[in-house]
């Protein structure tokens, strides 16, 4: 369902900017990616003594999360970490006018977002998502451990409704072991990139069979040696774990810039 939007007069309107992030620069710029929306507005900075907000012009509204906007957002993004480090700002974030971004977001929170571009710097954010192949840890659970094993199998022939209970019981043992495979598996995943991160943050799981939904803070200087970790794994867990490897990306896992234009 797409959401409501909600529009100011023409005359505010016009003034108005989307945010996408917030880098060092001194100077004004003006980049190839074109706004969010569709107008082909011109992407460009806001300076102030040493950073800048990278915005467009836009009127002031929600934008829905369709897969056209938010590539149009990532594509000045994905620009800019071509030549900048960046504090991505958060989806749909959209000044009520251009003075707005000066006076009550890159004065007052000057020096939050040195710091935060400073432990950024010359740093890349990787995700890695870890997948059990399908069917596979079932079997493995099952290989493992007698008692499930033998429920499993006596429950064979029973009717449904006659071994209710006993089935609820099992499911019950089947998640506990998977859970504990799943610690397992984890760490054995961390285990073999550690070294090479700077930063970690571990995401909620998704479904049955996501091992892990990472994301890595890595130096820049260490990122082959973070990709040749991965290589290994693959080569090593592959025949029970399916890798995604990401990267590197905007580092949404470790920075989160939210504004409130009613707050200075």
């Amino acid at each position: 369902m797409k959401r409501e939007v909600v529009r100011m007069t023409d005359e505010n309107t016009i003034n108005s900017k989307y945010l996408y992030a917030i880098i060092k620069c001194r100077e004004q710029r003006e980049f190839i990616a074109r706004g969010i929306g569709e107008r082909g507005d011109a992407v460009h900075t806001i300076a102030y003594k040493g950073l800048a907000a990278v915005v467009s012009d836009s009127p002031v509204m929600e934008y829905d999360q369709s897969r056209r906007n938010m590539m149009a957002h990532t594509a000045v993004l994905e620009e800019l970490m071509e030549e900048f480090t960046l504090l991505p700002v958060r989806f749909n974030t959209v000044a009520p006018e251009a003075g707005a971004i000066e006076e009550r977001l890159l004065v007052p929170r000057h020096e939050e977002f040195t710091q935060l571009l400073g432990q950024i710097d010359k740093r890349v954010e990787l995700g890695i998502k870890a997948f059990w192949h399908d069917g596979m840890i079932f079997e493995e659970v099952l290989r493992e451990n007698d008692s499930i094993r033998k429920m499993r199998d006596a429950l064979e022939g029973k009717s449904v409704d006659g071994s209710y209970y006993e089935r609820i019981q099992l499911g019950e043992k089947i998640e506990q072991a998977m859970i504990k495979k799943r610690v397992e598996d984890e760490e054995i995943i961390l285990s073999r990139i550690r070294q090479h991160v700077h930063k970690s943050r571990s995401n909620k799981t998704i479904g049955d069979r996501m091992v892990l939904n990472g994301a890595f803070l890595v130096d820049a200087n260490k990122e082959s040696d973070f990709d040749k970790a991965v290589q290994l794994l693959d080569q090593d867990l592959g025949n029970r774990l399916m890798f995604k490897y990401v990267g590197p990306v905007p580092p949404y896992n470790f920075v989160n810039i939210v504004v409130n234009w009613g707050v200075v």
